[in-house]
């Protein structure tokens, strides 16, 4: 061991696990410690046999002791090593989003990008993250700084806002605070009203980035919504869950002869109705505010259902392990009603954006909703989220939205 970075040593299991291509080290999984290192500080990972797995953030406040950075012996985490991967990042985003979709995606998702904790949304000529890993909050001002001069000069962008949205509850448990705020970053405005506008699929949307859930918009849904379009057109759709009106907006511009959106937030309603007039669109739409579960049950108590396309986007009903069998039931609640309520030859898009409701948790699901309804399932299409939250096929935590449209039959 030649190196001079503290380290950590693990069992044989998390040696099976790092090697098999997760990037996580649990508590419980470390045998040994050189010295304790600073919370958010750089270490080496090492076999019980003195080989070399990876270097990453420790920090002795959370379960998973060590995020991996590199597994490569050579790197160092320095500037350049945080330019070079930052670069990765945007080149990747701009190749499979394309230039029209580059100036409103995911820039980094995580783990997924080797920047553990970290999430960048833009939206336009502004960025909004959310650090929730230490060692990333550590190192938040070079990377910040990195970031903004590289999409200005070499990708030719204009970037006038960084906003953070530290307001979450998990960075606690890294033993950190949590805030909201504008990053003062050279050229960088620090006084705006939180608002912006984005164009998706051909739909203006203004984006709260301060007061909206998450970073102010969901983006992962992107070509999902645009899925729709040809199965919506000259349909009668009911959008549930709508949130900002997303999947209603798309239904209806795609030419639905009328669209219902519903949700339990009186203020997304409000959203949604606003996105609506925003777009011309208002006049086949109306909005109702009431608990999804409840508009269900009373639609088929009456026996009457006026919608042949149904939509389904529930909020994560479990966000973790022990609350996926009861996550489970309200899945499978809402798409019985719905299968129920549809006629032979109507449409369903439905999904969950669950980690840990899995793909074949999901799909045994909607079996056995559609065997207690007693209906058939033709599927159409089945997708997952867009290609700027990229998947690691060796850290599951990555994958995470399911998205399926069917017919009933």
């Amino acid at each position: 061991m030649a190196r001079n970075l503290p380290f950590v040593t693990v069992t044989e299991k998390g040696e099976k696990f790092i090697k098999s291509g997760h990037v996580w080290v649990y508590a419980d999984e470390i045998t040994a410690i050189s010295e304790i290192p600073e919370d958010g500080e750089v270490v080496d990972v090492y076999t019980g046999k003195e080989r070399y797995l990876g270097t990453g953030f420790y920090n002795s406040h959370s379960k998973i002791r060590v995020r991996i950075l590199t597994k490569n012996a050579n790197d160092r985490i320095d500037r350049s090593f945080w330019e070079r991967k930052l670069r990765w990042a945007l080149e990747y985003r701009r190749t499979v989003m394309g230039e029209a979709d580059f100036c409103c995606c995911r820039l980094i998702f995580g783990e997924a990008d080797a920047f553990p904790g970290l999430t960048v949304d833009r939206f336009g000529d502004v960025l909004v993250t959310q650090v929730l890993s230490l060692g990333i909050d550590r190192v938040k001002e070079t990377l910040y700084s990195i970031l903004v001069r590289l999409l200005r000069e070499e990708f030719g962008q204009s970037i006038h806002v960084l906003y953070e949205r530290n307001d979450v509850a998990i960075r606690e448990l890294e033993g950190m605070q949590q805030y909201t705020g504008f990053w003062n970053g050279e050229g960088l405005e620090v006084d705006t009203d939180g608002l912006t506008e984005i164009t998706e699929n051909g739909i203006r949307y203004e984006v709260d980035y301060i007061n909206g859930q998450k970073t102010g918009f969901f983006l992962d849904q992107k070509y999902n919504r645009a899925s729709i379009h040809k199965i919506a057109k000259g349909r009668r759709v009911l959008d549930c869950f709508t949130h900002t009106g997303s999947f209603a907006l798309n239904a209806a511009i795609a030419g639905a002869d009328h669209v219902t959106a519903v949700d339990i937030s009186a203020d997304a309603i409000e959203l949604a109705r606003a996105n609506a007039v925003r777009n011309g669109l208002d006049g086949r739409m109306d909005f109702i505010c009431a608990d999804v579960f409840d508009l269900l049950t009373e639609m088929s108590e009456k026996g009457k259902c006026d919608y042949d396309f149904i939509i389904l986007d529930p909020p994560a009903f479990t966000k973790s392990r022990e609350t996926v069998k009861n996550a489970a039931r309200g899945y499978k609640e809402i798409n019985l009603k719905a299968m129920k309520l549809l006629r032979r030859g109507g449409y369903l898009a439905t999904c969950s954006c669950s980690h840990f409701m899995t793909e074949p948790l999901f799909r045994a699901m909607l079996h056995d909703a559609a065997a207690d309804a007693g209906v058939g399932l033709r599927q159409i299409e089945a997708r997952q989220q867009a290609p700027d939250h990229p998947i690691l096929w060796n850290v599951p935590e990555t994958d995470y939205l399911k998205f399926f449209i069917f017919q009933i039959i």
